[in-house]
């Protein structure tokens, strides 16, 4: 699986977020690789009528239909279409709150990926929350040129041996199909990414070459 989060960089917002959902959705259709997008609360609507590649919130609050202004409802999603949540990015950190987002997301029917910081926080997460995927993103690496994949490639080997049979996504720093294919081999089920994505210049040529590396 590749998610790319979307953030709210400017090439992906808006009418951008659309058109680059379409990328994602065209590049899913040639290789037959599983991608998905993770995209603000803002674009959700519309970036899920315009693509049939499964849909992420970047986050979702314990909520429901009533008195709670300014809040992201899960149950509203699912009636949306949206497929899944991002929970516990290293950007919205919830760690305290999890218990009530875990149990809202999953009555709602919502496919859960919960980011953690290490391979501890994984194994923990994983065992309390038994969610649909956990993603490790050491903070440090996020963002910048440098691949956990090769920064910190233990991380991901001690992530797996923890997390047990939940799906293990991996991110911070992975650009390329390199980055993936090794992601893969140390025993990943993908990658979750965003500037990678989001600010090339190319999109699709970057998603054919993380498609390769997650498929070949």
């Amino acid at each position: 699986m590749i998610i790319v989060n979307f953030k709210t960089y400017e090439s992906a917002v808006g009418e951008n977020a659309i058109a680059l959902a379409k990328i994602h959705e065209l590049i899913a259709a040639e290789t037959g690789a599983p991608i998905a997008v993770a995209v603000n609360a803002l674009d959700l609507a519309r970036v899920v009528a315009a693509v049939k590649i499964p849909v992420f919130a970047q986050h979702t609050d314990a909520a429901g239909f009533g008195s709670f202004t300014g809040s992201i409802v899960p149950e509203l999603l699912q009636k949306m279409g949206v497929a899944g949540t991002l929970l516990n990015h290293s950007e919205k950190r919830v760690v305290e709150k999890l218990p009530e987002l875990v149990a809202a997301a999953k009555k709602a029917g919502l496919q859960i990926v919960i980011c953690a910081e290490d391979d501890d926080e994984a194994a923990e997460f994983a065992e309390k929350y038994e969610p649909d995927f956990v993603a490790v993103e050491p903070p440090e690496l996020i963002g910048g040129e440098i691949s956990v994949t090769s920064a910190n490639p233990q991380i991901i080997e001690h992530s797996v041996a923890k997390v047990g049979a939940i799906p293990l996504l991996v991110g911070a720093g992975v650009k390329n199909g390199t980055d993936v294919a090794t992601a893969i081999k140390l025993g990943a089920a993908g990658v979750l990414l965003a500037s990678g994505v989001t600010k090339a210049a190319n999109p699709a040529e970057v998603l054919r070459d993380l498609a390769r590396g997650l498929i070949s």
